[in-house]
């Protein structure tokens, strides 16, 4: 395989030589950000089509160049990619460098199909630690934390990309991944960590494993937990800070595109993840349509890496449904709205689209309710039907629970328009999951 003559015009540094402060790409204007898109761009087309032949060839099916692309806007000339795009690759057919120049190979779950594997040369792991570590020094960690880590290590990327991140911004690490929930709430009892790294799900198992031995989840030396794998409300947020006294902000990232840090939440503000759009150029489409939204308007987040030498990302469907907005504490870099959910996760149930963040949302304004919740989907007699099994609170009787049930219920056809139905489960008796949870279990006949 030939290297491409361009240049990467990124040469990995670290954060600054302050640790606390930000990096300078971090801090630059919106027009500094759109011209370093620009010649970044540039080089990642040229890149992309000289060094991976599935891009030359797609690129050539759609009647397109590298040459083509002149200003942002015409960015849009070029096709989407998704997970099929990289199937396709399986395993290393995709890469555009050769293996010897690879550092590290991670991979999906591959339980929707083939996997999809993604790789990293030694700059491609210097800026994603500096990303992440960005993103966590933006959330509130700082150099000297301890970081209790309980993100799943392995192919996932979550784990190691967190590792590194924290190493990176110059903390002290604690690796002790998803898992094992009685060990967790130990070692943060025994090795006082300021920072945990999570899902929101998996934390609040972890605050059942406080409640089992006695503790008070509020009373420990946690003060920052940085979220992310999975979507999560602003309720679950307020959950979540409630129940262990820290502040709860996002971090997002998708493996294909790099690993977590492709955005990350300040940690002041809380009012979405700043996308780094020194490295990463977002876009939102109509999902039907393929077509681009202007700024707001939700629909489905694209993204095209800027920075990446093994595995080139261009235009990547990420199926999450969200908005852009003008970034805030970061003005150069635009901002994500929540996450609403995923077009492949939409649940449709006689004609009216959901999504589980929706039922989320809903039923932690719930009090007797618990969060810990499962939707399990059916159709008997040709009907659609939606149950939700929900745990009770601790201390909560059945019959509060059963009347916060008929609240929920009503919540739900007054605001999304759908019926459902709920069962009542006892405390701590639903299936926890240490990484990914799955809220859906759709038993409807295939077809």
């Amino acid at each position: 395989m030939t290297a491409c003559s361009v240049p990467n015009p990124y040469i990995p540094s670290l954060v600054a030589e302050d640790r606390s402060q930000p990096d300078a790409e971090e801090m630059m204007s919106r027009d500094q950000i759109e011209s370093l898109q620009l010649d970044r761009l540039r080089w990642t087309l040229h890149y992309a089509y000289e060094n991976v032949v599935a891009y030359r060839e797609l690129f050539d099916a759609h009647g397109v160049h590298p040459s083509d692309f002149k200003d942002l806007p015409d960015l849009q000339l070029f096709p989407y990619t998704d997970k099929e795009f990289l199937r396709k690759a399986y395993p290393f057919k995709s890469l555009a460098v050769p293996m010897a120049d690879v550092r590290r190979i991670h991979a999906s779950s591959g339980t929707t199909g083939q996997p999809t594997v993604v790789a990293y040369t030694h700059n491609d792991l210097q800026t994603w630690a500096t990303l992440v570590a960005r993103c966590f020094r933006f959330s509130g960690m700082r150099p000297g934390d301890k970081v209790h880590n309980a993100y799943g290590y392995g192919l996932f990327t979550g784990g190691l990309g967190a590792h590194y991140g924290a190493e990176r911004l110059g903390c002290a690490v604690i690796p002790m991944s998803g898992g094992q929930t009685e060990k967790q709430v130990q070692m943060i009892l025994d090795f006082e960590p300021e920072t945990i790294l999570s899902t929101p799900t998996y934390l609040l198992t972890i605050a059942d494993g406080f409640r089992k031995i006695g503790r008070d989840p509020r009373q420990t030396s946690l003060r920052t937990a940085i979220l992310g794998a999975e979507p999560w409300t602003d309720e679950m947020r307020r959950e979540i800070e409630r129940t262990f006294e820290v502040d709860a902000c996002d971090i997002y990232g998708l493996s294909e595109v790099m690993g977590p840090g492709v955005a990350g939440e300040s940690g002041h503000s809380k009012d979405g993840s700043h996308i780094w759009e020194d490295h990463f150029r977002p876009e939102i489409i109509d999902p039907f349509t393929d077509q681009v939204q202007d700024t707001g308007r939700p629909g489905e987040l694209v993204f095209t890496a800027l920075t990446k030498e093994a595995l080139p990302i261009i235009r990547y469907r990420t199926h999450d449904l969200t908005r852009l907005l003008p970034g805030t504490e970061r003005p150069g870099h635009r901002r994500m709205g929540r996450i609403t959910g995923r077009s492949d996760d939409m649940i449709i149930l006689r004609g009216v689209n959901l999504f589980p963040s929706q039922i989320e949302e809903l039923v932690l304004q719930v009090p007797e309710l618990s969060p810990h919740f499962t939707l399990e989907i059916t159709r008997p007699d040709r009907l659609d039907q939606m149950t939700i099994v929900i745990e009770r609170r601790e201390q909560v009787s059945i019959e509060a629970a059963e009347a916060g049930a008929q609240q929920l219920l009503h919540s739900i056809k007054t605001t999304i328009g759908s019926s459902a139905t709920v069962r009542i489960a006892e405390p701590d008796t639903l299936a926890r999951s240490s990484g990914k949870l799955r809220r859906v279990h759709d038993h409807r006949p295939k077809g």
